[in-house]
């Protein structure tokens, strides 16, 4: 099985939703799954988990031209793995940051609300890799000032709860966050989806640099083959 998927006759095309085998096309992270030699999956384990769930609703929210797009992404997932917490609520504040200025109000507060709760886990902690998304956060929360007061509000109302955040709440945030961007009254949806999750590649590769080196890999054919397509 694995061999028949690392040595396929085509290369699988990109298109929204879950594929049986590559001969039926591929979703951003099924790519990836057979540009790693894993296990046809869209849930690869040569990924962060928030940051495949990113990719794999961007890669079903955008146009098929935007979808496009995202081709030269798919080798540069590959080896971004991390345990630490810290790296979902980055992840989370990145979506939320991108969503809240251009979202319609009744999806704001939840991304307001989750913005509040990430600035809490960020403060915390003062360094290079957490200063960038408390900024990011800060401002997007003053683009939406109504929201930012009505989560203050039902923070308050419920109470402060624990510090931290757990990976399915972070997802959570994520998953609002390319809803309301995908249904915004704006003319670039496909921009600011690609843009996201260029912005969260970066993101992820910056924080797993910083913990450690990632394993160096030889890369396979299909590797080299996707690679000169993007660029072609």
């Amino acid at each position: 099985m694995r061999d028949a998927i690392a040595q396929p006759d085509v290369l699988p095309m990109l298109s929204p939703g879950r594929h049986r085998s590559p001969r039926r096309g591929a979703c951003f992270m099924e790519f990836a799954s057979y540009l790693a030699g894993e296990r046809w999956s869209d849930h690869p384990a040569c990924t962060n988990a928030t940051l495949a769930h990113l990719a794999r609703l961007v890669n079903d929210s955008v146009s098929d031209a935007g979808r496009a797009r995202l081709t030269p992404l798919i080798p540069t997932v590959i080896g971004l793995t991390s345990d630490d917490p810290l790296l979902d609520v980055l992840l989370a504040v990145r979506a939320a940051a991108a969503a809240l200025p251009v979202a319609a109000e009744e999806r704001q507060r939840s991304q307001a609300v989750g913005l509040r709760m990430a600035l809490r886990v960020l403060a915390d902690r003062d360094d290079e890799l957490t200063s960038e998304p408390r900024e990011l956060a800060d401002a997007a929360l003053r683009s939406a000032p109504a929201a930012d007061a009505w989560g203050i509000r039902f923070i308050e109302n419920v109470g402060p709860g624990r510090r931290g955040m757990s990976a399915q709440q972070c997802r959570d945030i994520v998953t609002g966050a390319v809803d309301g961007i995908a249904r915004a009254c704006v003319g670039d949806r496909d921009d600011r989806l690609v843009t996201l999750l260029t912005a969260a590649v970066s993101d992820t590769a910056r924080f797993v640099d910083r913990s450690g080196p990632r394993p160096s890999e030889q890369a396979p054919p299909a590797y080299l083959a996707v690679s000169s397509v993007a660029r072609a």
